[in-house]
């Protein structure tokens, strides 16, 4: 064969959260050897990578180091808070960076990817504005209008955002998307509140020489700016698909490079709305560990590495829910787990996260039903089972 593909590839992965531990196993079923970096040890992916590093991915002179140890071929993104001007470097002395340097520059901040899409491509975006400053946020959410939405242009899984219903709020909101913000970065976005019928999750496959394709559209409900349950399909009309579709090319294409990346928009009765873009798998995206014959972590393991994609198969109604943590603590256990195993097309992922805190993501259950309600009731109720305790 010529052109082969040649496996193993040394992958070092930059965050080494849930997401990543799903796509550090697609990896080592290829055979592959993947370095976990993250800036607290025994994080989920560490459990099963081949080797980990502890530092901060916000100093140069870490990434430096650690690179230069390890001499990945890939060097891939699972959060946000990086120190994104060092991926420029690591790629001009030819390591792949997923999906770009450049892209990964863009999308590590809200303010970025809003303005690629909206002033740059002319797509349809909420109407925003930016803040450094509580008295900038009053007046901008006073030119915007009630309600509005707050949150930190850099942060991770949606903390630090929050629906703002009039001015009494607005102080509030400031102080949480603040405390909330990841990297260096003290700026807001206020966005105008979108009435939308469902909010979801495009996953987008930019392949290096192949079509972009897509899988079927998740629906997802919020609380706290974080994701609880999502569903597939999504069930909304099929131009609206085409639609989301044809922005999702749009912007994935600005962006360049390879990978799966997960393109959220507002559907409302009339229009298609783009919200935001993580180039990488989706916390949403988890439904498809049983929803799909190839998941999420494995497209874009598939897309970066450059192998085929033959054929994405969508299993029929489908979904997950959330397992979060009540409390803080450094001793966990779990109860339930058996009492929620015993229905039959209900799975559970434990993350394996050293501690808690409240709200805290531990675990997510994943349920496949005849029908989207029946299937997401089978998840919510399988997450309820689960219990975290203190050991």
């Amino acid at each position: 064969m010529s052109d082969s593909i040649k496996l193993p590839k040394k992958l070092m992965l930059l965050g080494s959260g849930e997401l990543g531990k799903e796509f550090v196993i697609a990896a080592q079923r290829l055979g592959n050897y993947v370095i976990a970096v993250d800036r607290y040890a025994n994080a989920p992916a560490m459990q099963v990578a081949d080797c980990a590093e502890v530092i901060s991915m916000l100093s140069a002179d870490d990434l430096e180091a650690v690179v230069t140890k390890h001499q990945p071929d890939l060097i891939i993104p699972e959060i946000e808070a990086i120190r994104t001007e060092k991926l420029l470097e690591f790629e001009q002395r030819g390591i792949t960076v997923i999906p770009t340097a450049a892209a990964t520059n863009y999308t590590m901040n809200r303010d970025r990817i809003r303005e690629l899409a909206h002033k740059e491509l002319g797509i349809r975006t909420a109407k925003y504005g930016y803040a450094i400053t509580l008295e900038e946020l009053i007046a901008i959410s006073d030119e915007i209008g009630f309600p509005n939405v707050v949150k930190p242009v850099m942060s991770s899984s949606g903390k630090g955002q929050s629906v703002v219903a009039n001015k009494g709020e607005v102080e509030q909101a400031w102080n949480y998307a603040i405390a909330n913000s990841r990297g260096d970065s003290q700026k807001v976005i206020v966005e105008e509140f979108i009435n939308f019928e469902i909010e979801i999750t495009l996953l987008t496959i930019k392949q290096w020489n192949a079509p972009t394709i897509f899988c079927s559209p998740i629906g997802h409900r919020q609380e706290r700016g974080d994701y609880q349950e999502s569903w597939q399909p999504a069930g909304i009309p099929e131009d609206k698909i085409l639609q989301s579709q044809a922005i999702a090319k749009k912007v994935t294409d600005a962006l360049g490079g390879a990978g799966i990346f997960g393109v959220e928009f507002f559907i409302t009765k009339d229009e298609v709305i783009f919200s935001e873009l993580s180039p990488r798998p989706h916390d949403t995206g988890m439904v498809t560990l049983i929803s799909q014959n190839l998941n999420e972590f494995e497209l874009h393991l598939r897309a970066v590495l450059g192998l085929p994609i033959p054929h994405i198969e969508q299993f029929g109604p489908s979904a997950s829910a959330v397992i979060l943590a009540a409390e803080k603590s450094d001793s966990i256990n779990f109860i339930g787990v058996a009492e929620a195993l015993a229905e039959k097309d209900v799975d559970i992922k434990l993350f394996g996260k050293p501690s808690a805190h409240p709200y805290r993501r531990m675990g997510v259950a994943l349920a496949k039903a005849e029908n989207v309600q029946q299937a997401r009731e089978k998840a919510t109720t399988a997450a309820s089972k689960v219990q975290i305790i203190s050991s």
